[in-house]
């Protein structure tokens, strides 16, 4: 089953960290990723998001700049994995290293619908 990672993060933190910090994230991050199948779980994707200043919000025909809802935690990236059970996508989630929280969904299999 295949499962959407959401990752959210504090952007006014990454706004004052220092090369060092981003370092350690990057780092972190490159862990986490070899890491995934290891724990039962196959890598599909994954990128950072740029800031929530640079988002489009769309509702029908209106278009508006920047989020939706106004939040100091962002969505900052998403990784896209296939995990067997929702057990293991929990424990590959619980390994993502971020500094606020992430957020983990099915996705939803459309296979086969209209």
């Amino acid at each position: 089953m295949k499962y959407m990672i959401l990752i959210y993060s504090d952007e006014d933190a990454w706004g004052r960290a220092t090369p060092e910090q981003w370092q350690a994230m990057m780092t972190g991050h490159r862990e986490f990723q070899g890491k995934v199948a290891g724990m039962g779980g196959i890598l599909l994707g994954g990128e950072a998001l740029e800031s929530q200043q640079t988002a489009t919000s769309i509702r029908g025909d209106v278009v508006t700049d920047g989020p939706f809802v106004e939040s100091k935690e962002a969505l900052g990236g998403f990784y896209l994995i296939d995990a067997p059970d929702l057990a293991t996508a929990q424990a590959i989630a619980k390994a993502v290293p971020t500094n606020v929280c992430v957020e983990l969904r099915p996705v939803w299999d459309t296979t086969g619908m209209v």
